[in-house]
């Protein structure tokens, strides 16, 4: 059998790889063959070989599997991993990958601290290797058409403003077991960060470059952080936040959630410009991407639902256009983001969200938890340069960063 350009691994076979997986198996019933899942490596091995299965099902050949990275390199001859493990070993496990000439993509956020991430584009670029962030909400069809419509379509004007704001009151009858999500050294916080890191990256694709941050960040109800091991956790898992987010552009934004509020739910969601407004009905972390229930309004009375608005958009890409960002009409954003990943390896090329943009999203969520931390506006600058780092010290200590 001829080898494949792109021998992969997948590193953490559980939770957000299933999702991986099955864009994997998208893309080669769609006739992809620039790649073949070699190994697969989880800590308990009976995930890994529950993902063997599973990929031989669609592949024809079962990966290898792996209970240990540093085995897994010393065995396989791999030039790509996707890694989905806990936040705490992106840098952990990405690290020895790239020393090891592979290439990386790791899922959001792309390291736990900015040092971790930055740690890990240092690595890549001293050998010359790849690494992207596993970012899929910007590439859903419903994304695109938004940022479109407040940049290129100039539809509702210049860009003013957002407002995402979600109140509820969370059972505590449904409250899941979060396991190392409640912990801050493993995780490196909560819904900031965790969901949250799709509407920073969202926000940067629509608005660009973040300046400032001010924000409070509160755990208001210990319900929320109630674990059956550790008690309840007085540092991670916040169940409420509100950020005013300012841009280098100009725009201002107020990102805010909690469960904490009884008897009285709301969500609003609305993008405005100088001549209207884009609203989403869904959620204040995926805008745009999983219902088509929004719509956009101008002043002069123009209305227009989401699913028209991504109609128009479409309508204005040529045939390259759409092969590029939709390749053989795909619009599931897992299965684009794993595609992109295959390709910038096999092309030698950078992939759409790579580490650096990875990073910029995720020093959004850092600032808002630095500015929570400390009680003062942050500059993202000041986060990227280490010189605001109260939050992360911990963090950043345990893990020898």
């Amino acid at each position: 059998m001829q080898e494949k350009p792109v021998r992969l691994a997948i590193i953490g076979c559980g939770g957000i790889a299933n999702a991986h997986l099955r864009g994997y198996q998208t893309l080669v019933e769609k006739g992809v063959d620039t790649f073949s899942i070699d190994a697969t490596c989880d800590v308990r091995k009976e995930s890994a070989e529950d993902f063997k299965n599973k990929i031989a099902e669609f592949q024809g050949s079962a990966p290898r599997v792996y209970a240990d990275v540093e085995e897994m390199l010393k065995a396989e001859d791999l030039n790509a991993a996707d890694i989905c493990t806990s936040h705490s070993h992106h840098h952990i496990t990405a690290i020895p990958c790239l020393e090891s000439g592979v290439n990386i993509m790791t899922e959001k956020p792309f390291g736990i601290t900015i040092k971790a991430s930055q740690k890990m584009i240092e690595v890549a670029e001293q050998h010359g290797l790849i690494t992207a962030a596993a970012e899929n909400c910007r590439r859903y069809p419903g994304q695109r058409a938004v940022r479109w419509a407040l940049n290129e379509g100039n539809l509702i004007g210049k860009p003013r403003m957002f407002f995402a704001q979600s109140a509820g009151w969370q059972d505590p009858a449904n409250i899941g077991n979060w396991h190392w999500r409640l912990d801050k050294l493993l995780s490196g916080g909560g819904m900031v960060m965790d969901s949250g890191a799709h509407m920073m990256d969202t926000v940067r694709y629509f608005f660009g470059d973040v300046e400032k941050v001010y924000a409070e960040v509160r755990q208001i109800d210990k319900r929320m952080t109630k674990h059956k091991e550790k008690g309840v956790i007085p540092d991670c898992h916040e169940d409420t936040w509100v950020a005013v987010i300012t841009f280098k552009s100009g725009v201002i934004g107020t990102w805010s959630w909690t469960k904490a509020a009884p008897a009285h739910s709301f969500l609003n969601v609305a993008f405005y410009g100088s001549e209207g407004v884009i609203r989403d009905r869904g959620d204040v972390f995926h805008p745009f991407v999983f219902q088509e229930d929004g719509d956009l309004e101008k002043l002069d009375g123009t209305k227009m639902t989401i699913k028209e608005l991504k109609a128009t958009y479409m309508a204005t890409l040529s045939e390259a256009e759409k092969e590029r960002l939709f390749p053989f009409g795909i619009e599931d954003g897992f299965t684009l983001e794993v595609y992109d990943f295959i390709n910038a390896v096999k092309n030698k090329r950078s992939p759409e969200v790579d580490g650096e943009t990875g990073l910029l999203a995720k020093a959004n969520s850092i600032a808002i938890y630095e500015s929570g931390y400390c009680g003062e506006a942050v500059r993202i600058a000041d986060v990227l340069s280490g010189k605001v780092n109260a939050y992360q010290r911990e963090i950043d200590e345990y893990w020898g960063l």
